[in-house]
């Protein structure tokens, strides 16, 4: 008896934490939306010099500055070259964050950007959603945590109870 409430326990714990999951991938996406945001209108000024007189070459614009005589147009070289390369690695962030939920969820389990990943556990807020979406995933997970649970137990059992199988099979045998 004490065994099923267990099971209901485990089963809840895990329909709570996956009702989260969407919620989290959720603001998730927005924090890395608002960082594209953000970099996209500072880095502005650079793209329209780099249309302007490198044919929309950021790289040019970068060589450009780079052989240039005056120390402050070089050390700039590098400003360019890292918000650049932060604006290309949040645009990827940002394509893997419109798929299919699923692919998402495997995503910021597997490759999420860090830095956003911190900011979105520091800031999240927990939530109970009750659309289709966090239902499904809190189902989910909950049954396949319940699942996992009580595999472990009957792996365990099975080991530490062996005897009592071939005990109980020979005496049916009879």
């Amino acid at each position: 008896m004490i065994a099923n409430y267990l099971r209901l326990i485990v089963f809840a714990v895990g329909l709570l934490v996956g009702i989260q999951v969407p919620s989290f991938i959720d603001q998730y996406a927005k924090r890395v939306s608002a960082h594209h945001s953000e970099v996209l209108r500072n880095f502005a000024g650079f793209q329209d010099a780099a249309n302007q007189y490198f044919g929309g070459s950021v790289e040019a614009l970068i060589e450009h500055h780079i052989a240039s005589t005056d120390q402050v147009f070089k050390d700039e070289a590098k400003s360019i070259r890292e918000m650049y390369a932060r604006l290309n690695a949040l645009a990827m962030e940002l394509a893997a964050m419109r798929g299919p939920l699923i692919g998402q969820m495997i995503h910021v389990a597997f490759r999420p950007n860090q830095e956003i990943l911190g900011e979105t556990w520091a800031e999240y807020t927990y939530t109970v959603p009750l659309n289709a979406e966090a239902i499904v995933t809190g189902v989910a997970i909950g049954a396949l945590l319940a699942m996992l649970i009580e595999a472990a137990y009957a792996a365990v059992m099975h080991v530490l109870r062996p005897g009592r199988r071939r005990a109980a099979a020979t005496t049916r045998a009879r």
